[in-house]
């Protein structure tokens, strides 16, 4: 008799962590799957007022720029009071990149007057 409860009790327990298991394993999601959304590559070309210099204005918006999440390239003119921006749509819009860059140095000298979307950077628009 008490070997019959023994393997009862024991049939049980190899039954609920066979049970278990599976279930574990159907629910469960792999940590190398990954859902990765494919980068939206936009390019826009803006007008930036307030620029004083080339080294402490111009070289400081495009390396702030570049430090910014989402954008590719930036080139920002000084002579041209220009800047040619690349971006993925999918991590940072056009108008938070404005934003980005007016609030740099406090907020208060930089302006972005005038933004277009352009469809890519070639030799003919490239800033020079």
């Amino acid at each position: 008799m008490k070997f019959k409860n023994f393997y009862s009790i024991l049939f049980i327990v190899f039954l609920l962590f066979t049970f278990c298991e599976k279930s574990v394993e159907k629910n469960d999601v792999p940590s190398t799957v990954h859902k990765e959304i494919a980068e939206n590559i936009k390019n826009i070309e803006v007008d930036i007022e307030g620029m004083t210099c080339e080294i402490g204005c111009a070289k400081l918006i495009q390396s702030k720029l570049y430090k910014t999440e989402g954008v590719k390239f930036a080139e920002i003119s000084f002579d041209n009071k220009k800047g040619k921006i690349s971006f993925n749509a999918n991590k940072i819009s056009t108008n938070e990149i404005k934003n980005e860059i007016q609030k740099i140095a406090g907020g208060d000298l930089y302006k972005v007057t005038h933004s277009k979307e352009v469809e890519s950077f070639t030799e003919r628009n490239k800033i020079e």
